[in-house]
């Protein structure tokens, strides 16, 4: 069993280039119970609102939970997942539906999973019980003292999207400059009705995804996870002269 004390002390950070942080940030699913200061959070999200934005219209908006207000949030989303709860629904068409997926995608998302649930937990593909048992911890925010609701609003159109990648990407790689990780989470935005009524969103912002913050437990098999990356020549198109 992988457990580590609550008194746990936050692990000590080393200052990182924007390079590091590119290569060493992934998707954290084990965290440690170490609390993350407020300031430290307002420092990060500030740092994030420095991305670039259509016209510099900045539509984001975040909602931090953490503690009891984390607790009742994480509550909330497993009776909804549970089907206790009229909460399900997306605001947007995040992504197909099961069988929709069309390649290369569909191979690549089938080496994702056999990754995680067989490789790194020991799940069989028919072991529908455990991969729920796991898929639930992302209500919990895979154990991470701070949850973060990423919304934006509903009035610049697509640009809107596109403005929150960025904030979303700029905020992960703050995180890892400040020794700390992240998950983006797509998960939690099945139950927006349930995150709407906890964290009062209005309906003009569209709920763009949540995001584990805290410290990575090293100990954890999740976090020996590491997924591959497609090389420059399979997506890249160089138009014009050879440079150099």
């Amino acid at each position: 069993m992988n457990h580590t004390p609550a008194t746990a002390p936050a692990p000590a950070a080393a200052p990182v280039t924007v390079e590091s942080a590119l290569r060493t940030r992934h998707s954290v699913r084990a965290f440690l119970p170490t609390p993350v200061p407020r300031p430290r959070v307002e420092r990060l999200l500030a740092l994030a609102a420095r991305s670039a934005s259509n016209s510099n219209c900045q539509p984001w908006q975040v909602h931090v939970v953490t503690g009891a207000a984390k607790r009742s949030l994480t509550a909330a989303l497993l009776q909804a997942h549970a089907g206790d709860d009229e909460g399900r629904g997306r605001d947007y068409a995040y992504q197909p539906e099961q069988d929709g997926w069309c390649e290369p995608f569909r191979s690549r998302r089938r080496r994702f999973g056999e990754s995680l649930y067989r490789d790194t937990l020991g799940i069989r593909s028919d072991d529908t019980g455990a991969r729920l048992d796991h898929h639930r911890r992302n209500y919990d925010f895979f154990g991470a003292p701070v949850g973060i609701v990423l919304t934006t609003s509903r009035h610049p159109l697509q640009s809107a999207l596109l403005d929150a990648g960025l904030f979303l990407q700029a905020l992960m790689l703050a995180a890892r400059g400040d020794g700390l990780d992240t998950c983006p989470q797509a998960s939690l935005i099945d139950f927006s009705p349930v995150l709407r009524r906890h964290l009062l969103i209005p309906d003009d912002q569209l709920i763009v995804c949540a995001v584990a913050l805290g410290y990575a437990d090293p100990a954890h098999r999740l976090n020996r996870l590491r997924t591959r990356r497609e090389p420059v020549g399979s997506f890249a198109t160089f138009h014009g002269d050879e440079a150099g």
